[in-house]
C-alpha cells in the first residue's frame, strides 16, 4: 500500500496502525526493552506499509542528551596523517570497536600553524585551534598522540566539557589511557645495533614539539621535549648509548627521514666519523634514511644500518626489509575505541600499556669490517 501522497509518516501514525501505543512502537525501533518478537515484527511491518524508516535521529539525539558521535583528534594536519600507515591502522581498529556499538566518528584537526616548518632558531609560528574543537557535537574526543603540557587542544575540550581518551600522552585526570611500551622498544632496537659491533649510532627523531623544527639536536633543545611518545623514545636510545648526533624531523613522513639522513650521512657528518647505524623514531623516517643511504652510494647494511619503529609494510622499500620494532596498531585502536566504551558507561578510566617486540629485517647487519676494534690476537 506505502503511504498515501503529501501525508508524513510519523510514530504515532505507526503505533495505530499496529495496534500498540508510542511507547511500545518507539522500543521496536530502539531494539530494547520488555517488547517481543511478534509485537516488534507487527510495527515493522506497519512501518513498512506506512513507509516510515524510523524515529528522527536528532530527536533521539536530542532526548538522550548524546550525539553518537567520537571525535578524533589525529594531529594538526588529518591529511598528512593518512599519509602514514601507523595513522591508518590505529583508526581502523578505533572505528570497528565504535561502529559495533553504532557510534560515528568525526576527525578533528587539533593546533594547527600557519608557517611551514622552520629550522631551530627561528620563532615558532602561533597555534591555531580548529574552530571544530568549540563547536563539534561529540560525546568524547579521543587524543591519538597524546597531549603537551600546555596543550591548547585539551583545554579547548575542557572548556566545553568533553572526557577524553588519551592516547601514547601523559596523563590526564580523570582520562583513560592507552600507552605503549616503546622507551623499551627502542633500546632494544639501540641493544640489537650493538651487538653487531655498532658504537657510532645517530638518531633520528619524531618531533619533540609542537614547533616542526628541523636540525640537529642539543642538550638544551633535548630539555625542551614534550611529546611524550617523542620523549620516551629518546629516553630508550639513551638507556643504551649517547647517539654521536640527534637530528630532530618536523613529521614522521619519508621525505623527512630522507633529508635527515642524508645530513647525518653526508654534509653534516665527516666520512671518518660517519655513523655506522641509525636508528630512527619511526618506520617512515627509517625507511627515507635508507632512500638517502642508496642516494649517497652507501649499501645497506655493509655501509650502514636502519633501524625503524612501527611494524608497518613497506612493500615499495624492496628489495630491504626494514628491521623495525613492531606495535599492535590495531589492537592501539580497538584499545582506544574500548576506553571511549568506558567512559560512555561511566566507568573508572584506567591505565592500558601495549607491548613492542624487535623484529630483525635485511636492513641491519654486522659494524663495517674497516670500523671494528681490531682483534687482540692479531
Amino acid at each position: 500500500m506505502g503511504r498515501s501522497h503529501g501525508t508524513r509518516p510519523t510514530l504515532a501514525r505507526v503505533a495505530d496502525l499496529a495496534g500498540v501505543s508510542v511507547s511500545t512502537a518507539s522500543l521496536a525501533f530502539s531494539g530494547a526493552g520488555p517488547i517481543t518478537a511478534e509485537t516488534r515484527d507487527k510495527v515493522l511491518a506497519a512501518a513498512a506499509e506506512l513507509g516510515y524508516s524510523g524515529p528522527n535521529p536528532l530527536g533521539r539525539q536530542l532526548r538522550s542528551g548524546r550525539s553518537g558521535i567520537v571525535g578524533v583528534v589525529l594531529g594538526d594536519q588529518p591529511g598528512r596523517a593518512f599519509r602514514d600507515p601507523v595513522a591508518v591502522k590505529v583508526l581502523d581498529g578505533l572505528v570497528d570497536v565504535l561502529g559495533a556499538e553504532g557510534l560515528g566518528v568525526l576527525l578533528i584537526p587539533g593546533v594547527r600553524t600557519a608557517a611551514a616548518p622552520h629550522a631551530a632558531g627561528e620563532p615558532a609560528p602561533l597555534p591555531v585551534v580548529d574552530p571544530l574543537l568549540e563547536s563539534a557535537a561529540v560525546d568524547v574526543a579521543v587524543l591519538v598522540w597524546g597531549v603537551l603540557t600546555d596543550d591548547v587542544t585539551l583545554a579547548a575540550l575542557q572548556r566545553r566539557d568533553v572526557p577524553v581518551v588519551v592516547g601514547e600522552g601523559g596523563r590526564v585526570d580523570g582520562a583513560p589511557l592507552v600507552a605503549l611500551d616503546d622507551r623499551a622498544g627502542t633500546a632494544q632496537a639501540v641493544r640489537h645495533l650493538q651487538d653487531l659491533g655498532h658504537t657510532r649510532i645517530a638518531e633520528i627523531t619524531l618531533p619533540l614539539d609542537a614547533d616542526e623544527r628541523s636540525g640537529p639536536i642539543d642538550a638544551a633543545r633535548l630539555a625542551q621535549a614534550d611529546r611524550t611518545s617523542t620523549r620516551h623514545r629518546l629516553e630508550g636510545v639513551r638507556d643504551e648509548v649517547e647517539p654521536v648526533i640527534s637530528w630532530e624531523t618536523p613529521a614522521s613522513l619519508v621525505e623527512h627521514g630522507r633529508d635527515a639522513a642524508t645530513e647525518i650521512l653526508g654534509a653534516w657528518v665527516p666520512e671518518t666519523e660517519r655513523p655506522t647505524a641509525i636508528v630512527a623514531h619511526s618506520d617512515l623516517l627509517a625507511a627515507g634514511a635508507v632512500i638517502a643511504a642508496r642516494e649517497l652510494g652507501l649499501r645497506v647494511p655493509d655501509d650502514v644500518s636502519v633501524a625503524g619503529f612501527d611494524g608497518i609494510d613497506l612493500p615499495w622499500l624492496s628489495p630491504d626489509v626494514l628491521t623495525s620494532v613492531h606495535q599492535p596498531l590495531q589492537a592501539k585502536g580497538a584499545a582506544l575505541g574500548r576506553a571511549v566504551l568506558g567512559v560512555l558507561a561511566g566507568e573508572e578510566p584506567t591505565c592500558t600499556t601495549l607491548p613492542v617486540e624487535l623484529v630483525p629485517g635485511t636492513t641491519t647487519g654486522l659494524v663495517p669490517a674497516d670500523v671494528r676494534p681490531a682483534d687482540p690476537q692479531d
